[in-house]
């Protein structure tokens, strides 16, 4: 007779991956696609454009707005056609002025909002290496979160604040892209752009209008937005808890015999709390930035209750990454290019994500031999359930996660914490490849590209030849930068990890073992490569975790900013170079794989010692029992 739980194994598996799931995800990729070309030529467009113009009529409708808000900086929209200055180095030096004025401008309002407008709940300021976390968090686009939002932050610090910079960041992301294309792009040129405008014409062309759109959808599926306070409904069972005494000190009230007093109190009532919600939550899975308005996320009923809200939240996540590829091609006046990066992406990103659902849908062999059939009441529903919604399902998380780690969002609508050890694994190792299979707005492909400028040089030292790209001869300058943008990513994740394993208050406030080593190692792979998910198991809200991933947040977002804009400049100055037999094709499938065995070989060589460490011990000690 055979073992009833090792039959069960099986029988999970075949019940949890599904037509249904499967044919959820095809979905998913086609919808994405169809959008990479409208999409990407309109932001061409807008990135190409003259101040106060946009296509599809926006240049009229908003063009005054875009006037009036250079008039009122006192910029310059066309400084370049005259520059005072040239080279990289003025763009580079607004982007860093610009984004330290956002963090101290969100730092500001998270001290002071217990005496400023818009907190209903009456809250409290947030405690200063929290706010300095969250500051920084907001400003590099990583929005990791330490805090509850609906328990921390004021409706003034979400909206001013969180909400804010959540279209700042994202267009800084867009404005750094391109003046990287024009630099390859451009011929013998002195400057990059004018930072000023790009971040202007991102947001105000770009953002806005996508935000509204994806704002209203939400609302109409039911995502809370209201100024209201907190709202108070009846329990439909209620509760009741014993508690002691206390008088108005504080103290215990004890009886005659000396045991403390006690009381039973009646719970019939739940404060729920509501605010502004849609309108962040547009602009936080468009531009890649994921901080939740609530403290679960994407998986609260009430940022995400619909399958159609989940399935339009998903799909802003990937829509703007994926588009600018096609941006890309069609600024540097050769769409195979865009093609090129983008097969590079998709080559990477669809295996994992059939992997990821592929081990969800397996569930626990621990539960399994416990005798317990996991599919018996959830149908279609089985595999891993634990930390997922049963209204979404195995695939759906699985999409999610593998999409929000892909892209430099963070947002979850499952916890990853609550992931197979190898389910969790494929997340993580998204992060650590460096954000860059389809990565942040604008910051996922200048991060590729310094990956293509690797992978040049290295064809040109195998055939024999001068490295070039797109006409643009790849000299050791350029090289230098491209390997400080790839290494400072895995420096400050590894670094990172080492140090907090080996600080006591540290590491005692994760889980004991692989999966609390694992729990720090995604903290810092999350930090280090602007993502924001985290293992929740890691208690990260302590002094140390504020201040460590703050500084790693910091310097993984502009100690890659710099070298690329560096890299833009020096790129922009140069001839092109005629096209010879000898040249190296990059929009062929040949450079296509090449690019992909690059950006893997990085990951795997700098990281697997670590997983190894970590979700990889424990999927032996799970398998194993």
């Amino acid at each position: 007779m055979s073992d009833p739980a090792t039959a069960l194994v099986p029988a999970a598996t075949l019940a949890a991956i599904t037509g249904p799931g499967v044919l959820q995800l095809v979905i998913y990729l086609a919808v994405l696609l169809a959008f990479v070309k409208p999409l990407g030529w309109y932001m061409a467009r807008v990135l190409e454009g003259n101040p106060g113009e946009a296509p599809l009529g926006l240049g009229r409708a908003l063009g005054w707005l875009e006037r009036g808000i250079y008039s009122l900086g006192g910029v310059q929209a066309d400084a370049e056609k005259r520059p005072v200055e040239t080279g990289w180095k003025p763009y580079a030096a607004g982007i860093l002025v610009f984004n330290a004025l956002g963090f101290i401008a969100v730092y500001g309002l998270q001290r002071l909002q217990s005496v400023l407008p818009a907190n209903p709940a009456g809250l409290g300021p947030v405690e200063a290496k929290s706010a300095f976390n969250t500051a920084i968090s907001f400003a590099t686009n990583t929005n990791w979160q330490g805090y509850g939002g609906e328990t921390t932050m004021s409706y003034l610090t979400q909206m001013l604040g969180l909400g804010v910079q959540n279209f700042l960041s994202a267009a800084t992301g867009i404005a750094v892209l391109a003046a990287l294309i024009r630099g390859l792009s451009r011929k013998s040129a002195g400057t990059i752009g004018n930072c000023w405008a790009d971040l202007t014409r991102s947001t105000l062309y770009i953002l806005v209008p996508l935000s509204v759109i994806l704002a209203v959808a939400l609302v109409s599926q039911g995502v809370v937005q209201t100024f209201r306070g907190p709202a108070r409904v009846a329990l439909i069972v209620p509760l009741s808890y014993s508690e002691p005494v206390k008088n108005d000190a504080g103290e215990v009230i004890k009886n005659a015999d000396g045991s403390d007093q006690i009381r039973t109190v009646e719970v019939t009532e739940q404060s729920i709390p509501l605010g502004p919600a849609a309108s962040q939550i547009a602009i936080k899975q468009l531009g890649t930035n994921g901080g939740g308005f609530f403290n679960v996320n994407s998986a609260h009923p009430l940022e995400n209750p619909t399958a159609l809200s989940n399935f339009l939240q998903v799909l802003a996540i990937l829509l703007i990454p994926a588009a600018l590829c096609w941006t890309f091609g069609e600024m540097v006046c050769d769409r195979r290019q865009g093609w090129a990066v983008l097969a590079a992406m998709l080559v990477i990103f669809v295996p994992l994500l059939a992997a990821t659902y592929a081990l969800e849908a397996r569930g626990n062999p621990t539960v399994a031999a416990l005798g317990v059939d996991t599919t018996a009441n959830l149908g279609e529903l089985g595999g891993n359930m634990e930390g997922k919604e049963a209204r979404l399902g195995v695939a759906n998380a699985a999409l999610w996660a593998t999409a929000t780690t892909a892209a430099s969002n963070g947002s979850v609508n499952a916890m990853h914490d609550s992931f197979t050890p190898l389910g969790g694994l494929i997340p993580m190792w998204l992060m650590q490849l460096g954000e860059v299979v389809f990565g942040g707005v604008g910051s996922g492909l200048y991060g590729m590209l310094m990956f293509v400028i690797v992978a040049v040089f290295v064809a040109g030292l195998m055939v024999g030849r001068a490295p070039e790209y797109l006409g643009k001869k790849i000299e050791p300058f350029e090289m230098k930068m491209a390997m400080v943008c790839v290494l400072v990513p895995c420096a400050l994740v590894l670094v990172g990890t080492a140090v907090a394993v080996l600080t006591p208050d540290a590491y005692t406030t994760s889980n004991p073992g692989p999966h609390g080593f694992s729990q720090i190692l995604y903290a810092f792979s999350s930090a280090g490569n602007n993502n924001g998910s985290a293992f929740a198991g890691l208690t990260a809200n302590t002094p140390f975790y504020n201040i460590a991933l703050g500084l790693a947040m910091w310097f993984s977002r502009f100690w890659i900013i710099v070298p690329v804009l560096a890299v833009a400049g020096s790129l922009a100055a140069k001839r092109v170079s005629a096209t010879t037999s000898g040249t190296l094709p990059t929009h062929t499938p040949v450079f296509v794989l090449m690019l992909v065995a690059v950006v893997v070989i990085v990951g795997a060589l700098t990281f697997v010692p670590a997983l190894a460490l970590g979700p990889v011990v424990e999927h032996l000690q799970l398998v194993g029992k």
